[in-house]
Parts: C-alpha cells; structure tokens; sequence
C-alpha cells in the first residue's frame, strides 16, 4: 500500500514528510501500457517523481482543492502533469513529441533551449465568486541562469520563492515505486510569520542545515529500496523525532463522461460532426486512465441538443 509518513524533530523548527507510492504508482503506468504505447523510460521517471512531489506539496500546505503541477518546455517532453486532491488522489501524465537518450534529465527532456517552465497551481474547490486559482511560475534554471537537471532542484527553489522558507526534496522513481522526502524549516510562529523573520533565516538556521544536510547524504537508491522506518532511522538516529500515523495516497482520476462532453461542445458542432462523419462515432480517451468514452451519431445530437427538447427518457449511450 502506498504511503505518507509526517513527522517532526523535537525542539527543533523542522518538519518533514516521506511517500512511497507503490501500487498506485504501477497502476499509472499499467493503465497507460492497456492503451498505448508506454511512455520512455525517463519519461515514466519523471512522472513518477511528480507524482510524489505533488502528494508531499499538496499535504505540506492542506489545501483544499487539487494541486497540480506543471512542467512544459521545448523538449522531446512537450507537457508533464501531476495533480494532487485534498484527499491525496493523485494522477499524472506526459505528453511526449520526439525521441530521448535512455538517461535523459530534466534540462535534456523540457529545456534544450532554456524556455521550459514549471508552473505549481492551487485551485479551490469552492471558488468565491470571480475569484481565480493561484498560479507561481519558475524557469527550469537557477538564479545564474545554469540548467538544472532535476525534479527537485526546481521545486526547491519554486518554494524558497513562494513561501520564503528553506526546503530539501529528494525524489526517486522507477516503474515500481514513486518515493520522495521533504524536510523544511518551520516559519516563525505568531506576529513574527507577518514580518522578514523568515527570509531574514533563509539559509542560516543551523539546526535546519544539519537536518538537511544529512537529508542530502540519502541516496536514489536507498529511497527506492528501503521502507520508511529505515530511512527515517539510518538518516536522524541521534534526533528526536515525532511521527504521526501514516495515510495512504491512491490513483484515481476526476474524468467523466460529462467532462468530456463538454469539452466536445467547445469544439463546435461543426468540426464533431466531420469526425463523425469520418469515423463513424468520435472516441476519447483520458491521458490520465486510459478510460475510454464513444459518442455516437444520437449522443452527439444529444449534446448539441438544449436539454428542454431532448425527448422523454433520452440517454446517453456508452
């Protein structure tokens, strides 16, 4: 079973989070196998490692509403997603236009021209009226403009940005098991949040630099292979350390029949009924499951017909 580990150090202004994703994660690519081709292998590396960032942001900050995020760039990878639920249902995909070597990084797979871009959005679930979901945007490169090769790298300086507080990430994916472990310093409690406190610290807190430091020394494949009793003993067995009960992220997607109707309504009548005419019936299926819908000639006069004169007892078919 997949899972999340929180836990505090004692006395110290330090938390961190450990997820390994197992069987969710080999459902993602098992779906994706059923339906096409499977992605390459950094490819499934990279959303593997995704997947695993999202459930450790999106439970870091309790949000409610889904966290995605976003790396586009000019790449073989045109687009890689991951979002991330309240309830930790994750989900994740690649969109994939051209070839790659077998150990390509992130630079290699989205940035060859240094226009790639990771993009972290929060979107309520219950939106205030005209109210829009909050969006931060970080270039695939660091403050002197050097490429940089991994996941983590980017995420860590997307969050020194965005919430001013000193983050170690480290990610690792292969096609069994999506791992990660995030450590970050505690903000200041009471007024002082308010203040520079917290970027008045960036980098200088030394308890946190020794946490992340050992935090550092954990390699790909001890994340891969080890449960999260082990890792979490080997690397802070002089701290203290307070773990809470562990929760377990899962797959699962948020397409519908309905959402994919209406994405076919903003296509226009016009070009659904030439693919119809074409094909025969019009098939989607979801990047992320794999799940397959069919419209036909009478669901795609359905959809283009207002409900009010649809006939008695009118359904769609599958």
């Amino acid at each position: 079973m997949s899972e999340l580990h929180k836990f505090l150090f004692e006395g110290l202004p330090v938390r961190g989070l450990l997820v390994r994703l197992t069987g969710d994660w080999r459902e993602v690519l098992q779906r994706r196998k059923t339906v096409q081709d499977e992605f390459p292998k950094p490819v499934r590396a990279l959303m593997g490692e995704m997947a695993a960032a999202g459930v450790l942001m999106q439970s870091n900050i309790k949000f409610n509403g889904s966290l995605i995020i976003q790396i586009f760039g000019d790449g073989p990878v045109k687009l890689a997603v991951a979002e991330v639920q309240p309830d930790l249902a994750f989900r994740v995909t690649a969109k994939v236009v051209g070839e790659m070597p077998e150990r390509a990084q992130l630079d290699t797979l989205l940035n060859v021209h240094g226009k790639g871009r990771c993009a972290i959005t929060l979107d309520p679930k219950d939106r205030f009226p005209g109210q829009q979901p909050y969006q931060g945007v970080v270039a695939l490169h660091g403050d002197q403009r050097e490429p940089l090769h991994h996941l983590s790298e980017v995420l860590e300086h997307y969050m020194l940005q965005s919430e001013q507080l000193d983050t170690k990430l480290i990610l690792a994916a292969n096609d069994d098991i999506a791992a990660g472990l995030l450590i970050q310093r505690l903000p200041v409690e009471g007024a002082g949040n308010l203040g520079r406190k917290n970027e008045d610290e960036i980098g200088i807190n030394e308890a946190y630099n020794r946490i992340a430091h050992l935090t550092a020394t954990l390699t790909s494949e001890e994340l891969l292979t080890l449960d999260a009793d082990t890792v979490l003993r080997r690397l802070y067995w002089e701290e203290k350390v307070i773990r809470y009960e562990p929760v377990a992220p899962h797959f699962a997607c948020t397409c519908s029949r309905e959402r994919v109707g209406n994405m076919l309504k903003g296509l226009g009548r016009e070009e659904i009924d030439g693919i119809v005419v074409e094909q025969g019936r019009v098939e989607i299926a979801c990047d992320f499951c794999g799940v397959k819908y069919h419209f036909d000639p009478v669901d795609v006069g359905e959809l283009f017909t207002p409900n009010e004169r649809q006939a008695p007892g009118s359904a769609t078919l599958n």
